[in-house]
């Protein structure tokens, strides 16, 4: 008997929508799921702080190249086929990190793991748009945030107060990756298989003209935004730490939620808005969420470590918000691909290059110089990017009235 006979395909479109919203969940969620660990491997295997961002960079570059050369992929083989390859992957990741005995391991889990999260995230994403257009892009906005900030409290919860607590998170994760493995053969199938799969796995990136002058005016406030994400999921842990002098695990946990929940809160009180009003206030949450979370670390005071990443989350939602609607809609239907590509190229590349740089550079430097270091650099890139978008706009705004008066 064939899986779709023993398992009826789910004929409402809300049912299907909530499958492949608790799909996206917990991937994200095991995405953050290693930032509350790494402290406890650190301490268990002796590794450096470089070696715990090179841990945290393979992944982006993994989930990268996934999504340039297969990110069209269940355009062609169906969304079904193309997501259960998506989580088997990520269970074979989940498996290393559950058997893992050094960073080597670690290392080898990430890169599994950043291919089956590439592969699903683009077809999870196309899935929900098929579904429901305006539902869809709504839950591709919020559930990563949704995810990840789960993720990082779910660890931390369990590592507190759960035994074994660097194999039980993984345990729930392979529970829950077979059930969506089940429930997603219960969805419907939105895409038709057509020809062209392998030709599709040639990597396009594309930046219609029509585009070039918006993304590389918001490119500096797009690379702050991932920037300040990857630092907080591979050393803000160690830097509450370094500030608070607690092992506790929750600091770490807790930080990495306020930064993605409050992101999230700002997508969805910002979604109605213009895209300049979004990305003009990220920049500024940004620029006041980073300093006021410098003046904690440098006062070595907590309490404002977390007020600035609320902030930060807020900056950090709006902002990405704004970048993203700023620049999709100057592309025509079929130059969107290539310009999204190149869009996350730039996103995951400010995700971890910056981050692994600043691992290596506690080498020289203590964490807290790093930190003020990194933190200043991304101020300045917010205010290069607000600068050059509002030049723009109201480049664009005087062209407008001056044509409008001839």
């Amino acid at each position: 008997m064939s899986n779709e006979s023993a398992l009826p395909e789910m004929p409402s479109a809300t049912a299907a929508l909530s499958i492949h919203t608790a799909t996206t969940v917990v991937f994200l969620a095991a995405s953050s799921a290693l930032t509350p660990l790494y402290r406890l491997y650190q301490t268990a295997w002796g590794f450096s702080p470089g070696t715990l961002t090179l841990i945290f960079g393979v992944y982006a570059f993994a989930l990268l190249t996934s999504l340039i050369v297969a990110g069209s992929l269940s355009d062609y083989l169906g969304r079904r086929p193309v997501l259960s390859l998506a989580l088997l992957l990520e269970v074979a990741a989940i498996t290393l990190f559950l058997i893992a005995t050094s960073p080597g391991w670690l290392l080898a889990a990430r890169l599994v793991q950043g291919a089956a999260t590439g592969l699903a995230t683009s077809t999870l994403a196309a899935a929900l748009i098929d579904l429901d257009h305006r539902r869809g892009a709504l839950i591709n906005s919020i559930s990563p945030m949704l995810g990840m900030g789960l993720g990082a409290l779910g660890t931390t919860a369990l590592v507190e107060t759960a035994p074994a607590p660097l194999h039980l998170v993984f345990v729930v994760f392979l529970v829950a990756l077979c059930l969506q493995l089940v429930l997603t053969w219960r969805a419907p199938e939105t895409a038709r298989r057509r020809h062209g799969a392998l030709a599709s796995l040639r990597p396009r990136i594309f930046v219609p003209q029509s585009a070039w002058a918006e993304l590389l005016a918001v490119t500096p406030i797009n690379v702050a935004v991932w920037a300040l994400g990857g630092f907080y999921l591979s050393l803000m842990p160690s830097l509450i730490a370094e500030v608070t002098a607690s092992q506790s695990v929750w600091l770490g946990g807790l930080s990495v939620a306020a930064l993605t929940m409050s992101g999230g809160l700002a997508i969805l009180g910002l979604r109605q808005h213009a895209p300049l009003t979004a990305l003009v206030s990220g920049a500024c949450a940004l620029i006041l969420g980073v300093s006021v979370t410098l003046v904690g670390a440098d006062l070595r005071i907590g309490g404002l470590l977390f007020v600035g990443s609320v902030i930060g989350g807020l900056g950090f939602g709006a902002a990405f918000l704004g970048a993203m609607r700023s620049v999709v809609p100057l592309a025509a239907p079929h130059e969107r691909a290539g310009l999204m590509a190149a869009f996350y190229i730039e996103s995951y590349l400010a995700n971890s290059v910056p981050a692994i740089l600043a691992g290596y550079m506690v080498r020289r430097l203590d964490l807290l110089a790093v930190a003020n270091l990194y933190g200043g650099a991304l101020i300045v890139l917010v205010v290069t990017g607000l600068i050059l978008t509002l030049a723009r706009h109201n480049r664009a705004a005087a062209a407008k009235v001056c044509t409008c008066r001839v």
